[in-house]
């Protein structure tokens, strides 16, 4: 195994489930503003969002450890490079017509910064 769980630093794990939260607060309050058509009732969005928040967090903290960066700048080139694997994926998406380029503008925008800020608050708590 390339990572030891045991080393993982949690601490910077939570920080970054919270970090990825305020962040998709401000982020999404800031560009989508009202409720969207299609758009999910109830707390369940909520809920999963939380969820996605630390499990990301988790998997970020993961592959900074193993790739071996330390710093601010190595962790945040990890983060981008997830940033931009994820960005591939939905401009793929975007070309087959499954997603609109507003959405797609918006999304690439979220995974670009928000992955890169954990990269690097991983890559600094390391």
């Amino acid at each position: 195994m390339l990572f030891n769980l045991s080393e993982l630093h949690y601490l910077a794990i939570i920080a970054g489930g919270f970090l990825y939260m305020i962040y998709g607060t401000i982020y999404y309050s800031i560009l989508l503003g009202k409720k969207k058509e299609g758009q999910s009732e109830g707390p369940s969005k909520y809920i999963v969002s939380v969820i996605v928040a630390f499990v990301s967090s988790l998997f970020v903290a993961i592959l900074v450890q193993t790739s071996g960066a330390e710093g601010l700048l190595e962790g945040a080139a990890v983060g981008m490079i997830i940033g931009i694997l994820i960005t591939i994926v939905y401009l793929k998406n975007s070309l087959f017509g499954l997603v609109t380029k507003k959405a797609f503008y918006i999304v690439i925008g979220d995974h670009l910064t928000i992955f890169t800020l954990l990269g690097a608050l991983h890559g600094l708590l390391l």
